[in-house]
């Protein structure tokens, strides 16, 4: 019980691990990538070795999934399953703590559009990933499109492995969300020479970028051939006339990121606004649960490190540590929380996408849903949860269990955010492995707990 326990290694994760290791307590890491950095500093999988160190006080498991979370008396048991998830010979391992960050992050949204589960279209996420970890280009002419700042850096991925970056069509006009959102704009005015960068990158590569233009269909039999594009109003309902047909091999689309929601739902967190609420400390509603990075609003890796940073201090204090506050990351986040409020200012997900979509458009893509099933299901069965909702229309049912499909689904019915993220298993997980994850609980040499430091303030008690 007398360790950290910290879920995830990008940018919060490390963070938070680090912090708590150096204020002298035990800290397992887990993570189901091989190496640490999350997403966001992905590493190339052909590299040997790590570029990131960590305290020797951090036991670091990788290729592990955790899949549930569950309270017992002083704290939480979390139940982990190493190994790959298409290896039957993966291994359990129950680790129980009186302090438990998590910094799960987030994943691609993409929306909807006619054609959209052909072969050729990947999110965001996916060919940035293949192009940094792999240096393999999704196509060799690709259409980026979505909304949000995280398009450059993929547009710039793709074309440095090769690719013919034909447009980045950003469905947004963002310049006027940063205007409204003045103080959020300055506090990520260190950000400029990074946008800068990436701006000169795609004029030397000659990629066109086009703002309020979106991918409204995507064209082909057995992959993407070609895709069609147009000029959007400020609530994405297309400009009629504006249509143009853009021949290409790869669609790769983002419309921000959702996050991963599933074990803070597990350990009964609140959640507002679709995302964790936490105190100045970084701590949620369930005392001895921590949150970090893109669990509490999206803002970017140094948001994510900062907050990180804040979580694991409060984790070590809870067992016991003497922890001076973090007065210098605890002011980085209330600046990177201002910058986060004008990011979504800039860069909203408009309702007009749903107009996009027709009745035989696949809204579920591993259940093959249309949209018309969809909405069939609604009207008959006057449906008012997500459970019957999946049982119904068969949305949400599949391998992802709606991380892919949910965020769509529930907007598209008048469901709730984050409805989704609801379930008793976070990962899939074989019956066999669920038959026998009985395994033994580890249990940490108990340590008696100093009086906390009373400078933390309230929120850190």
């Amino acid at each position: 019980m007398n360790r950290v326990v910290v879920v995830g290694a990008g940018p919060a994760g490390l963070a938070a691990a680090s912090a708590a290791a150096e204020l002298g307590v035990e800290v397992v890491l887990v993570d189901a990538g091989a190496k640490l950095g999350g997403q966001y500093f992905r590493q190339d999988a052909l590299v040997r070795g790590d570029r990131f160190a960590l305290p020797l006080a951090v036991e670091h498991v990788a290729n592990a999934s955790v899949w549930a979370v569950e309270p017992v008396e002083g704290g939480h048991r979390v139940h982990v399953r190493i190994g790959e998830a298409d290896d039957p010979s993966r291994t359990g391992r129950v680790l129980e703590t009186r302090a438990l960050v998590l910094a799960t992050g987030a994943y691609d949204r993409a929306v909807p559009f006619p054609g959209w589960d052909l072969p050729g279209v990947f999110t965001a996420g996916a060919a940035q990933a293949m192009a940094k970890s792999q240096g393999v280009a999704v196509g060799d002419r690709v259409l980026v499109a979505g909304t949000g700042p995280f398009l450059l850096p993929v547009a710039v991925a793709l074309a440095s492995a090769g690719a013919r970056v034909v447009e980045v069509a950003e469905a947004n006009a963002p310049v006027a969300g940063w205007l409204s959102r003045p103080r959020g704009t300055a506090a990520g005015s260190r950000k400029v020479p990074e946008l800068a960068r990436y701006a000169g990158l795609l004029a030397r590569h000659r990629v066109p970028y086009r703002t309020r233009t979106a991918v409204v269909e995507a064209h082909g039999w057995d992959s993407v051939e070609s895709a069609t594009v147009v000029r959007v109003a400020k609530d994405w309902t297309p400009v009629p006339g504006s249509e143009r047909r853009v021949e290409v091999d790869a669609v790769a689309v983002g419309f921000g990121f959702t996050p991963q929601l599933e074990l803070a739902v597990a350990a009964r967190c609140r959640i507002e606004d679709g995302f964790v609420a936490v105190d100045a400390a970084q701590g949620t509603s369930v005392p001895g649960v921590f949150a970090a990075g893109e669990l509490t609003g999206i803002g970017g890796a140094e948001l994510a490190a900062s907050e990180g940073a804040v979580a694991g201090a409060a984790a070590a204090k809870r067992l016991g540590a003497v922890v001076e506050p973090p007065l210098g990351a605890m002011a980085r986040v209330r600046s990177g929380r201002r910058f986060a409020v004008a990011l979504a200012a800039a860069y909203p997900v408009r309702p007009g996408w749903t107009g996009w979509v027709r009745d035989d458009t696949v809204v579920c893509r591993c259940e093959e849903v249309p949209l018309g099933r969809l909405l069939e299901a609604v009207d008959e069965r006057d449906l008012w949860g997500v459970r019957p909702l999946k049982l119904a229309s068969g949305a949400g049912l599949g391998m992802c269990q709606g991380r892919v499909c949910g965020a769509n689904v529930a907007e598209l019915v008048g469901l709730d955010d984050g409805v989704f993220a609801r379930r008793r298993i976070a990962a899939p997980l074989r019956l066999g492995e669920l038959a026998g994850a009985a395994s033994t609980v580890e249990e940490a040499g108990e340590r008696p707990a100093s009086r906390a430091d009373r400078a933390f303030g309230q929120d850190f008690g």
